[in-house]
């Protein structure tokens, strides 16, 4: 297995993970937050999948954007399933364009996003993608916890 393989298998694992998560929330808990200065069980999962979405077209672009004209912007929130159904083309493209790199485009290639501090080589910025989502699935167990809400196993 080559390193494409594993990253692409380990972005599918994360995601897996966190539908697990996403989808054991109660519909009825879906705007609930922690505190006021919180983004809501439902914002906290269209944030991962918009910024999913901003870091594919940062990858195509090879750095930040100048400007992003995000699809999710001015979607009403509905459910988790409405929000995955509306992200699939997206996900899809993102694996589609990481499927294509080689080896060596996970060196070769960086990521210039010195606006925020960072110029990384791009496997190491697909693992941070990975990463974000993987810390925002952990917030949301925690959000789970404080709201006094079962949490689903995810160590399967």
């Amino acid at each position: 297995m080559n390193s494409i393989s594993l990253i692409l298998m380990h972005f599918k694992e994360v995601r897996r993970r966190s539908i697990k998560v996403w989808t054991s929330i109660p519909e009825d808990m879906l705007h609930w937050k922690p505190d006021d200065n919180a983004l809501t069980c439902i914002e906290m999962v269209r944030h991962v999948l918009e910024s999913e979405h901003y870091y594919h077209l940062a990858i195509h672009n090879r750095g930040s954007l100048p400007q992003f004209d995000s699809p999710f912007e001015n979607r009403p929130f509905t459910t988790v399933q409405d929000e995955l159904a509306f992200a699939e083309l997206y996900r899809n493209q993102f694996l589609e364009t990481i499927a294509a790199f080689t080896e060596s485009d996970l060196e070769d290639i960086q990521i210039d996003r010195s606006d925020c501090g960072y110029i990384r080589g791009l496997g190491d910025m697909l693992l941070r993608i990975a990463y974000h989502e993987s810390v925002h699935t952990g917030q949301l167990l925690d959000y789970l916890r404080t709201a006094d809400i079962p949490r689903v196993r995810i160590w399967d």
